[in-house]
């Protein structure tokens, strides 16, 4: 059968964490694709490519790389974030593919994994999913959620503009949940579904 790919997709603050821990709460494991983001930017080779690419005034004092100063470079326009692209995104899909095969091998049935930056699935690392699950929530809500973890405002708005609309995720999904209401009924919304998976497992 082979071990199933849940991708969890959905825009800031829309609740996509909150789903993701319902699934690992059941004994599910998970793979943060941002997460695996930071991660490679500390290989060696992910360094000396970007220094390459953006210039050495992208290393901190430390001789790490600075994010918010990729960033900068990087979304300064098409061309820039094309060559940040090819150096990190086949460094991200070889690192998730390992980690996906090692869970395989330990016998997991299925992984969650959670998505921010989907576009859609045959140009991205869900291309071979089995599921993809869609949170929505009304986009007030989600910039209130987002603010309230940290975020600047202004931030939320340009992050939210620059990524896919809800209708593209409801295209895209299998199975959609509206996170419009409490933490609770969101994880209920959740367990339904899952109660009902797992038995195809």
């Amino acid at each position: 059968m082979g071990m199933k790919k849940l991708f969890v997709i959905g825009g800031m603050g829309a609740g996509k964490s909150t789903a993701r821990k319902v699934l690992a709460e059941q004994g599910v494991p998970y793979i943060d694709l941002d997460k695996v983001g930071h991660d490679v930017l500390l290989w060696d080779t992910v360094k000396a490519d970007l220094v390459e690419a953006f210039g050495a005034d992208i290393l901190g004092a430390d001789g790490q790389i600075v994010r918010s100063k990729v960033a900068a470079k990087a979304f300064a326009t098409p061309a820039e974030t094309r060559k940040l692209n090819r150096i990190t995104l086949p460094r991200i899909e070889e690192s998730f593919t390992d980690q996906v095969d090692e869970l395989a091998r330990a016998g997991h049935k299925a992984v969650v994994v959670e998505y921010s930056v989907f576009k859609n699935r045959q140009t991205s690392l869900a291309y071979d999913a089995d599921v993809v699950i869609a949170v929505l929530a009304p986009i007030d809500m989600r910039i209130q959620r987002a603010v309230a973890s940290g975020w600047e405002e202004t931030d939320v708005r340009r992050r939210i503009a620059q990524q896919i609309t809800d209708a593209d995720r409801i295209e895209a999904a299998d199975v959609v949940f509206v996170n419009d209401g409490t933490p609770e009924e969101m994880r209920n919304q959740v367990m339904v579904w899952w109660d009902d998976y797992k038995k195809t497992l």
